[in-house]
């Protein structure tokens, strides 16, 4: 029976498929991501529709074995946190990130010092040529011998090329890059997207090589393709950082070997991409002391306690409606905040602008922010800075009362740590049988009045 065709449209943000062409897609509401797409159908597909022979046979979960998963440690240990201890051997991982976040260049030194420690590694780029890598490579001072370089972007060259080197580690940048001949769509489609991800999938659970996938990022910061594509791969990472400052986090969304949302920070350097082990010191190292408006929290990225600076600056508008901007934090929930601290604290915000910002461009999500954030703001507005010697913990509700966050004992051994004498915690909290590192004292609080009384300096009072 000859192979049958037929066209359809497929939606590149969420992959509806649909028989005629449709301006708005129907399921993700997007416009104008309608494509044409060639389907190529074998037989009548009837063959299809038939049970087939099964190849598996159940087996007890304790008779079956996890020999040959044990992690490869990687020599950079930031990287290695985040995808939960080390580098799986036939995982398969995407790494996502805004253009020019630097993700072939770490992806670069990750794979020369694995290949000085493991052996060959691939690396694949269907964007650039090797006389590029090569020059980045030359500025980062990488001479891996056994890192082998290839442009290519066939699916089945770069196939042929894995079973001849037969490395430890691939990476192909990117996968909107690759295409397979069997679809008649163009590269980085939603069919071709698919169609490379599943195939090395079934490379890396067949032959055990760990792949590594650079996904390009759209205007809204979603990995772009389907989302199926998160879907297949085991873990998720994103590379993210403000261009304009020199930190950048990798993030992990996903991991099937480990804990989600673990975060690794990198600096951007002149030589590449830099660890930074105690990242808390280094948001903190240009801090002004006694500063209004200015407050420590102590924040938790996945398993990893960081302390970062808050800013908050409130200034008289000359507007019906003042302006209310967050900067690394949530829009909404500073609306919540500003409302808690108008009517609970009767602090005068109606005729303010508040600005907030998150030093050294971090995102701060954890409602555990959210009594530096009010603290800060309340700071401002006071002009009377907060103690130079206390971080602050807790999250706040709706009727001005402070509540416990998760692993405060973990957060209280990094603020002392970096040297901070005192911290301030909910009062639930500290009622707790709580392990206190030495030389901390914690201050308990039941609502966000007691907290800034406990907080501020008194006026005209310099530490």
């Amino acid at each position: 029976m000859m192979a049958k065709q037929r066209t359809t449209f497929v939606c590149q943000s969420c992959g509806r498929s649909t028989p005629a062409y449709m301006g708005k897609c129907p399921r993700c509401g997007e416009f104008d991501t309608m494509v044409e797409e060639i389907v190529v159908e074998e037989g009548d597909g009837k063959a299809a529709r038939k049970r087939g022979v099964a190849t598996s046979s159940p087996q007890r979960l304790t008779d079956v074995t996890s020999d040959g998963f044990e992690r490869l440690e990687m020599p950079m240990a930031e990287f290695s946190r985040v995808l939960g201890g080390g580098m799986v051997p036939g995982s398969l991982v995407l790494v996502g990130g805004d253009p020019g976040i630097g993700k072939s260049t770490l992806l670069l030194e990750v794979a020369a010092r694995m290949a000085d420690r493991y052996g060959p590694v691939l690396y694949v780029s269907g964007e650039e040529s090797a006389r590029q890598i090569k020059m980045r490579a030359d500025r980062l001072d990488i001479t891996a011998n056994d890192l082998y370089l290839v442009t290519e972007t066939s699916l089945d060259a770069i196939l042929d090329h894995v079973s001849a080197v037969k490395p430890v580690m691939l990476i192909v940048d990117s996968i909107q890059t690759t295409q397979t001949d069997d679809l008649k769509s163009g590269a980085g489609s939603v069919g071709q997207v698919r169609a490379g991800a599943a195939a090395f999938q079934e490379l890396a659970k067949e032959s055990g090589v760990t792949v590594f996938l650079v996904g390009h990022v759209t205007k809204e910061g979603a990995i772009a393709g389907p989302r199926v594509l998160e879907h297949i791969v085991d873990t998720v990472l994103y590379l993210e950082g403000d261009p304009f400052h020199r930190y950048r986090l990798l993030r992990s969304v996903k991991n099937r070997f480990g804990a989600t949302s673990e975060v690794g920070v990198f600096e951007m350097a002149a030589k590449g991409m830099v660890e930074v082990p105690n990242p808390s010191e280094a948001f903190l190292a240009e801090r002004q002391v006694n500063a209004p408006g200015s407050a420590i929290a102590v924040t938790l990225e996945g398993t990893r306690p960081l302390l970062v600076e808050i800013q908050a600056l409130g200034s008289s508008t000359t507007f019906s409606n003042p302006r209310r901007t967050a900067n690394g934090f949530d829009y909404n929930r500073l609306l919540l905040l500003t409302a808690v601290l108008a009517r609970r604290v009767r602090l005068p915000v109606a005729d303010k602008d508040i600005f907030i910002n998150i030093v050294g461009g971090l995102q701060v999500k954890e409602p555990a922010a959210d009594l530096a954030v009010a603290l800060a703001v309340a700071s401002s507005l006071r002009d009377r800075p907060i103690h130079a010697d206390m971080a602050v913990i807790g999250e706040i509700g709706l009727s001005g009362e402070l509540r416990a966050v998760s692993q405060l004992e973990t957060r209280l051994k990094e603020a002392r740590k970096l040297g901070f004498r005192r911290c301030l915690v909910p009062y639930s909290a500290r009622r707790r049988a709580l392990e206190l590192p030495d030389g901390l004292e914690v201050i308990g609080c039941r609502t966000l009045a007691e907290a800034i009384d406990a907080a501020l300096l008194p006026a005209q009072h310099q530490e």
